[in-house]
């Protein structure tokens, strides 16, 4: 004979087990992502100060150009009497984002 109660049938009843198996996989699914995140920030911080450095560097190389540039304003006479400005001593060539492409 079979028993009823032995096969019961439970749809509509709490699954506390099984929601507890997916609270502990969103939770290490949180986890991970917060390690993930805190990469990407440390990242973004040594991204930060290596532009700060490039921009500090950059402006001190425009301010040394501008005044070599202005101890030197005498044009140079050209054969043909044209006045042509005197090329700068050091020319620095920064590569363009095309090129890391």
């Amino acid at each position: 004979m079979y028993r009823k109660d032995l096969m019961r049938f439970y749809l509509f009843q709490p699954q506390t087990e099984r929601h507890i198996r997916k609270s502990l996989e969103y939770l290490e699914e949180a986890k991970v992502s917060r390690v993930e995140h805190q990469v990407a920030a440390e990242h973004h911080r040594a991204l930060t100060a290596m532009y700060a450095q490039r921009i500090s560097r950059i402006e001190a190389e425009i301010s040394d150009a501008l005044q070599a540039s202005s101890k030197s304003s005498l044009p140079v006479q050209a054969a043909d009497n044209e006045s042509v400005r005197p090329k700068s001593d050091s020319v620095v060539i920064y590569p363009s984002r095309a090129s890391h492409a």
